[in-house]
Formats: C-alpha cells, sequence, structure tokens
C-alpha cells in the first residue's frame, strides 16, 4: 500500500547534507556553484552528475536520489507497459513512495474455494459400462489419415456403451516352463526351444513318405520291408549307434522306395547305404565303409555302397531334414519330469512304427505323443494331463488311434526277433516282455479278439 499523504516527502523539499561541513547545503546553493568547485574533489562528498533527460507524461522527470539509475534510461512506451511478475521502481517525486510487487499488480484477487467450485462448469462424468441409468457422454470419432480427433456430445444409453466397451478376455491357462532348468546350459539353447519345435512340426508333414509306395514295386511286399528293418536294428545294435540313426536310417529306405522301383537283389544293398548316410548324418565318428561291407558278408563292395550313396542322396535331392520322433519324445519326457522307465518303454513303442507299415501316414511328433501315452498307461503313470497335452501339441483323442494300432502289434506273436531280443534285455528294462504280457491282458479292451494272428496275415 502507498503511504498517506501526510507522510510523503517531496525530493524538492529534502536536503541535501554536505559530509565535509557542518552546515547544510541546498539545491539551490548547490546549483551556483562554480565549475571548478563543482570538479574538485572533495572525500567523501557526493559528486554532481548530470540529470537525464527523460520525457513523461508530467513533463521533466528528475534523477532519483543516492545513485538511483535504475530508471534513468527508459522511455516511454518501457514505462508504460506492464511486466508480468515484476513492475520497476518508480520515482518518489512523481510516483510517491509505495511498495512495487508482482502479485499487487498483476494477479487476481484471492477467490474461496466455494467461489470457484461454483464458478466451474460442472460435466457429467460418462456412466460406466453395466450402470442402469443413461448419461451424456462423448463420441470421439478417430481419422487415421489426417490425425482428426473430433468430439461431439451425444446421448448415449447406458446398455449401448456397455457393449461397445471392450469384451475382458479369458485369461490364458499357464502351464510350466520346462525350459528353465536348461536357461544356463548354451547347448540346450532353452531360448528358442519352442520356435525350433514349431519349426519341426512344420517340417514333418513333408518328410511322411508315400504309406501306399509298396503298390508300385514288383518284387517287395510289406513283409519285406518289415525283414530289412529288423535287420538294420540289429545292425544300429551291433555298431552302438544313436537311435537317431536308426529312425533317419528308415526315412531314407522308405523315400527313396517312394521314388524308384529296387529290385529284391538290390534291396539289402538300398538298407545298408541308408544306414551309412544316417550314419554320416547323425554320428560324431560314423563307422568306415569298409565295416559295412563286412556287416553284409562281403555281399557288396566298398564301390557299389558308395555308387549307390551318391543315387540315394540325388534322389533324394540331398534333403535329409527330418524331424526324428527321439526329439518330440524327450521333449514330453520333460513334462513326464524325465520318467526313465516310462521314457524306456516309450522308446520301445516308437520303434514298433519303423516295423509297422501302418504307422508310415502319421507324423513322428503324433507317434511320439502316442508312445508316451501307452507307455505312462503301462506303468500306471496318472492321466494325460494338459501340461502334456500341451507339450505333445496332441490330445488323448488324436493319439488313440495310433495308440490302438501299438496294442494290435503287441498282442500278436513276434514276427520281428531282432527287435524283440534288442528290449528284452535289463539295460531297456526288458520292456518288449513287460509291454506285450500288457498287451495281452487288455487286448479285449481295445477291441481286439483275433491276437493270434501274426501281423502279416491281416
Amino acid at each position: 500500500m502507498p503511504l498517506p499523504q501526510a507522510t510523503r516527502t517531496t525530493r524538492a523539499t529534502r536536503p541535501v547534507t554536505d559530509e565535509n561541513t557542518a552546515a547544510p547545503i541546498t539545491r539551490a546553493k548547490a546549483a551556483n556553484l562554480t565549475v571548478d568547485e563543482v570538479n574538485m574533489p572533495v572525500k567523501g562528498a557526493l559528486q554532481a552528475k548530470k540529470v537525464a533527460n527523460t520525457t513523461t507524461a508530467a513533463g521533466l522527470r528528475k534523477r532519483a536520489a543516492l545513485g538511483d539509475v535504475s530508471n534513468m534510461a527508459k522511455t516511454d512506451a518501457v514505462e508504460g507497459k506492464k511486466v508480468a511478475g515484476k513492475v520497476g521502481l518508480v520515482s518518489k517525486a512523481s510516483a510517491g513512495v509505495q511498495k512495487a510487487t508482482a502479485r499487487t499488480a498483476t494477479r487476481p484477487a484471492l477467490a474461496t474455494k466455494e467461489t470457484k467450485k461454483a464458478a466451474a462448469p460442472v460435466e457429467a462424468k460418462p456412466a460406466r459400462s453395466g450402470s442402469g441409468a443413461a448419461t451424456v457422454g462423448k463420441k470421439r470419432t478417430y481419422s487415421t489419415k489426417h490425425s482428426v480427433v473430433a468430439e461431439k456430445d451425444v446421448e448415449q444409453p447406458a446398455a449401448k456403451r456397455s457393449k461397445e466397451s471392450p469384451a475382458v478376455e479369458a485369461p490364458q491357462e499357464v502351464f510350466p516352463d520346462v525350459d528353465d532348468d536348461d536357461l544356463d546350459d548354451p547347448l540346450m539353447v532353452a531360448e528358442y526351444a519352442t520356435e525350433i519345435f514349431e519349426y519341426l512340426h512344420e517340417l514333418e508333414i513333408k518328410s511322411i513318405p508315400n504309406h501306399n509306395y509298396m503298390n508300385h514295386q514288383d518284387d517287395l511286399e510289406w513283409k519285406t520291408r518289415g525283414i530289412l528293418v529288423d535287420w538294420l536294428i540289429e545292425v544300429h545294435t551291433r555298431f552302438h549307434l544313436l537311435p537317431e540313426t536308426l529312425f533317419l536310417a528308415v526315412n531314407i529306405v522308405d523315400r527313396f522306395l517312394s521314388e524308384k522301383v529296387v529290385q529284391l537283389d538290390n534291396f539289402q544293398l538300398v538298407g545298408i547305404t541308408a544306414m551309412f548316410i544316417a550314419s554320416k548324418y547323425e554320428e560324431v565318428l560314423s563307422p568306415h565303409v569298409e565295416n559295412f561291407k563286412r556287416i553284409t558278408d562281403d555281399g557288396f563292395s566298398e564301390s557299389e555302397i558308395l555308387s549307390a550313396e551318391r543315387f540315394v542322396l540325388s534322389t533324394l535331392e540331398y534333403d535329409l531334414s527330418y524331424p526324428n520322433p527321439m526329439n518330440f519324445l524327450r521333449r514330453v519326457s520333460k513334462a513326464d519330469n524325465y520318467d526313465i522307465q516310462s521314457r524306456t518303454v516309450g522308446k520301445y513303442l516308437m520303434e514298433i512304427a519303423l516295423l509297422d507299415h501302418r504307422f508310415m501316414k502319421f507324423p513322428p511328433s503324433q507317434i511320439a505323443a502316442a508312445a508316451m501315452y501307452l507307455a505312462r498307461l503301462m506303468l500306471d503313470r496318472g492321466v494325460w494331463d494338459k501340461t502334456l497335452a500341451h507339450y505333445s501339441t496332441y490330445t488323448e483323442e488324436e493319439v488313440e488311434p495310433i495308440v490302438h494300432l501299438m496294442v494290435d502289434y503287441l498282442a500278436r506273436p513276434v514276427v520281428h526277433e531282432a527287435f524283440f531280443k534288442k528290449y528284452a534285455s535289463k539295460k531297456f528294462l526288458k520292456a518288449s516282455i513287460l509291454s506285450r504280457q500288457w498287451a495281452k491282458k487288455n487286448a479285449e479292451l481295445f477291441g481286439i479278439v483275433d491276437t493270434e494272428v501274426s501281423l502279416y496275415m491281416l
């Protein structure tokens, strides 16, 4: 607030005191001093300065006392302009003594909270989804081309807005991650396991051979093929090769026979050549070609085996990308907590698909799922839960046809001796003996009654 008028003192009547003399010097006396007296340096005295001629609305404005030059060079435009937040000092002679503050000059008077609430417009809030009353809401229309948003106040019933609101999706079922334990092992590539098996599921359809290729083979039949595969299992056991090698060798034989007609005299050559190629593809150290020549009792020379190798590879266009069923069996075995008994029996059941031609039309992943399902059923390991169905990608209904064929093979008399003896040892927990006993006991539950009939008599 400005001071009262009675207490104001103008600069025209305010005396200026000379610090070196006791008597005061008035402005009239100071104006009559000579130039030499003004320029004389006096210790502690105020020296005269030229008054800046600044024209205001009231005329010539005088300089402020005590060396205040903050507003000496301001023009009329600057003085007339009000700066928000900060007001310059004005001369006491023209404007009086007052305290300039930014808040009193520019900020409006404070209002109470009640006054603000009364003055503010009240906006109606739209009701949430499911409310019973209709309210006024804002409907927005978006233009993706020009990014223009238009808002219109329209009245929408609550029932209509509840339909337009996005539906709440049902929570997806969470399965335990079987790859967590392998994250520290770089060889297991657990970060890419899901993508790898998705690719294998797509690839296995391309590698399925023609399951009716025996129709264009003049000298061969399914029984002959079973005898050859049974002999390849014996060769595979004597060389102590990996399980993947055996499955790939049989797949090479079936794919080659789907393309070419083979005479009976060269049928064994096709089998031993397929095992030779598969061992090169899967094994770290594959047996020498001379070992495969000896295993045939020198029935074929090394040059014949190497020549047959080139011919088979050219027929298959050097495509050996076969999704091995052992990979899918290990995947399901992870979800089964690596139960050694169920996995061993599952390997035996899965190799049945190599000998029996009726399994040729099924993909390897489905055969592996059915083998694990039947192994758990034989060992009473519980039901086929959602976790096993998730990681095998097959439900109980989808593996049922293959399970029926496996029980049918086991319930009938043995026709492949080498295969039966291999899994009758303690190394494989006598899986062949256990499986055949269980199959004969439960054959009627699967609708199998003629169990004395041989497989190739059907």
